[in-house]
């Protein structure tokens, strides 16, 4: 009787040790939610449905996009930090959210070197200085005297603190030495909206989010914030050909996981989103927004884990050196 009871506890305890293992063997087994940290329509927001488009065929279940608005992404990504670490809810994270927001927010309520597991990068965005169309001047080396001349009656708008347009235009107004009426919105889409509609003067957005604008004339592009122009907007100088040279703004954006994800989810999951940057049709339509797509030695976990260390220790001192936040 009692070896009895001893083998029935023993098939017990095996049978749940291995429940976890069949659980991650059998993933996914329903859908996943993706958290967007950021309103509907803008560029992290766009790219995150391009991408978990070619994931949900590949895992073989819907990714299902939520959008968590709120503090510049940060609320979204203390919702995906403390979700279940059992691959089923993941985040999108980006520039913002896992790098500039350690400087932007001291209590911050997590630590993005810490408390997520990388999966992969997904896309490198430049970022591109805007203006409203009816902005007086016709080129950057016009925009910065003429910003500085007029500070007191212009405003700049943003997606909130935190948000990639908040941080790039810190450093654009701290290299003109301006600080204008900042106006935040709720997602880069809706500031992109008032920036159309002449409601805000200039801003800096992720070229994902203005091509079309731009090519349809209905805001002015001034430069772009990296080294080589960007061949969805060839006619578009770079900063340094424009006369900024210290304006070197990319952001980017990639999937992270709760801390303690098991490592074959995040497996399945590095090497969903690898199918997909290797997918033609992803592809073009990825490029065709501007984005830069990592190659084979930028993707996974070790290099996206390595890039928010060097991105926190990038934009701190920036942040810092601006100086006190509208």
């Amino acid at each position: 009787m009692v070896k009895s009871f001893r083998l029935l506890v023993g098939l017990i305890a095996l049978g749940w040790a291995a429940t976890p293992a069949a659980a991650q063997s059998d993933y996914p087994s329903r859908a996943i939610t993706l958290i967007v940290p950021f309103a509907a329509g803008g560029p992290t927001d766009v790219i995150a449905r391009i991408v978990a488009n070619h994931m949900t065929s590949t895992l073989g279940y819907q990714i299902i996009i939520e959008n968590v608005l709120g503090a510049g992404g940060t609320t979204g990504s203390i919702r995906a930090m403390g979700a279940a670490p059992d691959g089923y809810t993941i985040e999108m994270g980006h520039m913002g959210t896992h790098a500039a927001s350690v400087a932007l927010f001291p209590n911050l309520a997590y630590k993005p070197d810490v408390d997520f597991e990388p999966i992969g990068l997904v896309a490198g965005t430049p970022v591109v200085i805007l203006g409203k169309k009816t902005f007086p001047p016709k080129d950057l080396k016009e925009f910065v005297p003429y910003v500085k001349a007029n500070v007191e009656k212009l405003n700049m708008a943003h997606a909130g603190v935190g948000s990639v347009s908040f941080t790039t235009c810190l450093l654009l107004n701290h290299l003109m030495q301006v600080k204008p009426v900042s106006v935040p919105y709720n997602g880069t889409g809706p500031a992109m909206n008032a920036l159309v509609a002449g409601q805000v003067d200039y801003m800096c957005d992720q070229i994902v989010n203005v091509v079309p604008q731009i090519q349809g004339g209905t805001i002015k592009g001034y430069a772009v914030g990296t080294p080589e122009r960007n061949p969805a907007l060839p006619d578009l100088p770079t900063s340094k050909e424009a006369g900024l040279p210290d304006f070197q703004a990319s952001a980017w954006n990639a999937l992270f996981a709760p801390k303690g994800t098991p490592k074959p989810v995040l497996d399945k999951l590095t090497a969903a989103l690898d199918k997909a940057l290797d997918d033609s049709y992803t592809r073009k339509r990825l490029l065709e927004l501007g984005s830069d797509l990592p190659d084979k030695a930028r993707r996974g976990p070790p290099p996206l884990a390595a890039l928010v260390k060097s991105e926190i220790a990038k934009w701190t001192p920036v942040i810092q050196a601006a100086g006190p936040l509208n």
